[in-house]
């Protein structure tokens, strides 16, 4: 046999042929995930991208897939090869070749009724109605010894992690900080001393915070590290805020240890970097239920949130117990807390809303809190909806991008059998709530059992712990039209009448979303520069003050006295006005561009220029910068595209400047385009609109990413300059000491 001739050894012939079958699958991999990504820059105007992609091409550097891409490259992906991927793929690849070794070694066939998630975690319904809340509480200690006394395996936490879970009943909390707590104190921190809290959505992370206020210390939580090609700019900015807060211990996780190690050497005042699994072992089988521990008062610092720096650097806004009691129960008032609520959060639990406006809200109120990680939910957005179907959940938070995601991206088959019906507080705060957003959402989820009446467009700021301003519950939200020329012009805002339906081409209207009135316990004025107070329909800035107002910010007292007045108010830094007892929220002082004596909303004109093929979509920014030539302000607007030709890069621009034109009537005078991660975002995501006007100024935004190993080295140098700074100055001291010491014993001696 002809067979039998080529391949006389049966073993060797089954070896070359899996051999064989294995190079065609690799190759079909390849060229499938290459026309994926093909496809996907075509479709958002990268043509010079798509002809240029390789298995080794940068998602970030070359191609410029930021987040959302990200997600539909991930849709796509287990749609053409049948499989389920792994949920860090879609936001820690850095290359092709990478999602090709996934779908190699990491698939499986799927077989579940939808077509993208694993088997889901098995959430059990609470047995009884919530407990009442501990109204005679003062501080968030005694909150959590009241939980865990009167129900003491009641499940708090339902944590969702890659199809697994783990429930926290209040018992297991308490232990469990008090063990952290005890770690602490033994390894040597002081009252009122600071703990920086880096870690991920984890089990610990709830622990390692009730620990430090146990221990009777101050919680800094920051974001843990997430991409190394941007090692660099979160080293320097998270020592930039660990040394503003003089932290004594950094609680981190062993993944992280190298880069929490890295940014030891910058602090001089921390003692130690620690696990909390090094914390309770370092006590383990000692007494930890309380003794000890030192008694807290409403006054004292319940946290230090660092604010994102979205308009300038972070700034530690100080809050003590008593804000966070009163904000939270504030916010129970205005969603109408019932003793059968459930929340569910992806929300990251190092940000006001995560940590106070979900997780310590369900502490405080006894509601369960299904909790997931923000990876989950960019990689799979339907992971958050099918965790509030299996919950039954009737209370969650996000920002508006997380609703708009969930409206475009997920595909309908992962969406079978879903039931929102139970979902009836539906809080959009955090950024910008867009009119369409809201619209897109209960269109596609209407089906689902979704109501409009839930969503509760709300306003609120670190300043004043988390929430300010709600809208009443079970009503549509409020949207005013109004004339874009006369609110421009003057700052009045002059209803322009019923316009059905809204489209996005009609540049003669704004139209903005009502956040309601101000909680309980807390005020809200509109005035203008010289702080007298506006009517009707005029914007100003915003003022507030109330029970749950920060006492200042940390070391910061020349931004504290410039944010207070005399009278107790403070400046939220936003623009806003009041209509038929609505708060309409405009934009920011900061972020305002005046041009040719109108008041320009720079979240209008980043819209107009995200809509130009080529332009990837949440990275614009506009920005006004002074003219020294003409004594005006200029317009500019800087806009990330992977588009590298000449003539590509002239298409861009000329239709950047044609669309705001359209939009707002005046071009803009400088349209800059750079190539993708150039603009630099918050941690959560939010453009610095600030810090981009800096960079262009300084002639600065072009220039291109460091590798990572270069930064790293970078940072090196600068922590081992910063070491031996101080190892000079310490060594000058001692010899300073010496040399006064000898001189006293030489005048003693030669006196005597």
């Amino acid at each position: 046999m002809v067979f039998s001739r080529l391949a006389p050894n049966p073993g060797i012939a089954s070896c070359t042929m899996t051999t064989a079958s294995k190079q065609l699958e690799l190759a079909s991999v390849e060229a499938g995930v290459l026309e994926i990504v093909r496809g996907l820059l075509t479709e958002t105007g990268s043509h010079r991208a798509a002809q240029a992609v390789s298995l080794h091409s940068s998602l970030d550097r070359d191609l410029g897939l930021g987040s959302l891409e990200r997600v539909e490259l991930l849709v796509r992906c287990e749609a053409r090869f049948d499989v389920r991927l792994p949920d860090q793929i879609a936001q820690r690849a850095e290359t092709p070749a990478e999602w090709v070794r996934a779908i190699l070694e990491g698939g499986e066939a799927e077989s579940l009724p939808f077509t993208r998630s694993k088997p889901r975690y098995r959430i059990e319904p609470p047995r009884r109605e919530a407990p009442p809340a501990p109204h005679s509480a003062k501080t968030w200690v005694e909150v959590l010894r009241w939980h865990a006394e009167v129900e003491p395996d009641r499940v708090h936490v339902h944590l969702l992690e890659d199809g697994a879970g783990e429930d926290i009943t209040y018992a297991q909390l308490l232990e469990k900080a008090s063990s952290v707590a005890a770690g602490l104190r033994a390894a040597g921190l002081e009252r009122n001393e600071t703990v920086a809290i880096m870690l991920p959505t984890c089990a610990d992370f709830f622990y390692a915070f009730f620990g430090v206020m146990l221990a009777g210390g101050i919680a800094v939580p920051i974001y843990p590290p997430a991409r190394l090609d941007k090692i660099e700019e979160y080293v320097r900015r998270q020592v930039s805020i660990l040394r503003n807060a003089q932290v004594r211990f950094l609680i981190s996780f062993d993944r992280a240890r190298a880069v929490a190690q890295l940014m030891r050497l910058s602090l001089p005042t921390l003692i130690d970097v620690k696990t909390v699994g090094a914390l309770c072992h370092a006590t383990s089988g000692m007494e930890s239920g309380g003794s000890g521990m030192p008694a807290m008062e409403p006054s004292d610092i319940g946290f230090i949130q660092y604010t994102s720096g979205s308009t300038g650097e972070p700034k530690g806004v100080v809050l003590t117990h008593s804000n966070i009691l009163e904000n939270v129960r504030g916010i129970g008032w205005a969603v109408k807390f019932r003793p059968t609520d459930i929340v569910v959060s992806w929300l990251p639990l190092y940000h006001d809303m995560g940590l106070i406006g979900s997780w310590l809200f369900s502490v405080y109120f006894a509601a369960p809190i299904t909790v997931l990680s923000p990876l989950a939910f960019l990689s799979r957005p339907e992971r958050w909806l099918w965790a509030l179907h299996d919950s039954r959940g009737t209370l969650c938070p996000a920002p508006n991008f997380a609703y708009e995601l969930c409206a475009r991206k997920i595909p309908d088959q992962a969406l079978k059998g879903l039931d929102l019906s139970a979902w009836r507080v539906a809080i959009n705060a955090g950024e910008a709530v867009l009119p369409e957003t809201l619209a897109r959402f209960e269109e596609r989820f209407a089906p689902y059992g979704f109501r409009a009446e839930s969503f509760i467009p709300c306003y609120g700021l670190a300043e004043s712990s988390v929430a300010l301003a709600f809208p009443p519950v079970d009503l549509r939200p409020v949207i005013d039209t109004i004339r874009r020329d006369v609110f421009e012009a003057e700052g009045r805002a002059v209803p322009a009448g019923i316009i059905s339906p809204p489209k996005r081409s009609n540049s003669s209207v704004l139209r903005f979303v009502a956040n309601g009135r101000p909680l309980p316990g807390h005020e809200i004025q509109i005035v203008d520069e010289q702080g007298r107070e506006l009517g009707e329909r005029v914007q100003g800035r915003l003022l507030f003050r109330g029970l749950s107002r920060t006492v200042g910010y940390h070391r910061n007292p020349a931004a504290t006295a410039a944010a207070m007045t005399a009278e107790g108010w403070m400046d939220s830094g936003a623009l806003a006005y009041w209509a038929n007892g609505e708060l309409f929220i405009t934009g920011r002082t900061k972020d305002c561009i005046i041009k040719s004596g109108r008041n320009i909303i720079p979240q209008e004109v980043e819209a107009a220029a995200s809509e130009v093929p080529g332009v990837r979509k949440g990275c614009v920014a506009a920005f006004g910068t002074s003219d020294r030539e003409t004594g005006t302000e200029r317009l500019v607007i800087v806009a990330e595209t992977r588009a590298r030709a000449a003539d590509e890069l002239r298409r861009i621009e000329a239709e950047i400047a044609k669309s705001v034109d359209a939009v707002l009537g005046i071009p803009p005078n400088k349209v800059v385009l750079v190539p993708p991660q150039s603009i630099p975002k918050t941690s959560s995501g939010k453009i610095r609109r600030n810090e981009t006007r800096s960079l262009y100024e300084r002639g600065e935004l072009q220039d291109a990413k460091s590798p990572p190993w270069l930064q790293i080295v970078r940072l090196g140098l600068d922590s081992f300059g910063l070491w031996l700074h101080s190892l000079c100055r310490r060594t000058v001291e001692q010899v300073r000491r010496a040399y006064v010491s000898t001189l006293f014993i030489t005048t003693a001696a030669s006196s005597a």
